[in-house]
């Protein structure tokens, strides 16, 4: 496999895993009172939702531009594993139980973007290469700019 389409299989990577929480931050949004109710439920305040929100939604966003890759998967490789035991454990019956084992496998593949980060083709790499706005190649076509 090229270097090329590994870079690329890592982006998609990552927005596949971001759309998760991105969804999951709406969902709480346009569910606000049901989401509420729930997190109660399960011994959680309902003052931490806001926060919830915005980890969810800002969180997927920047996995998915790899904007500050590492240190955003860690954070929700930690906040998933937190949501993990709090509303998954123990499992209630078959479903729980494969809900909870792919809540796992997202945290896998979260440590694994936290441990490699974004790749090449992410906001990341493109702050540490240093290079300026200028240094992107323009195409040119043959007409002057007003």
């Amino acid at each position: 496999m090229s270097s090329n389409t590994k870079e690329v299989l890592i982006a998609f990577g990552r927005l596949l895993m971001s759309l998760i929480f991105i969804y999951a931050g709406f969902s709480k949004i346009f569910a606000y009172h049901q989401t509420s109710v729930y997190m109660e439920m399960h011994g959680i305040t309902a003052i931490l939702q806001p926060a919830v929100i915005a980890l969810e939604i800002l969180g997927g966003f920047a996995l998915a531009i790899g904007l500050f890759t590492r240190v955003v998967a860690t954070i929700l490789s930690i906040y998933s594993v937190a949501a993990i035991f709090i509303f998954l454990v123990p499992p209630a019956n078959q479903f729980g139980i494969v809900l909870m084992l792919a809540e796992i496998s997202f945290v896998g593949g979260l440590i694994d973007f936290s441990v490699r980060g974004g790749g090449q083709v992410s906001i990341d790499h493109y702050l540490l290469s240093g290079k300026s706005l200028s240094a992107i190649p323009q195409t040119t076509t043959g007409s002057k700019d007003i």
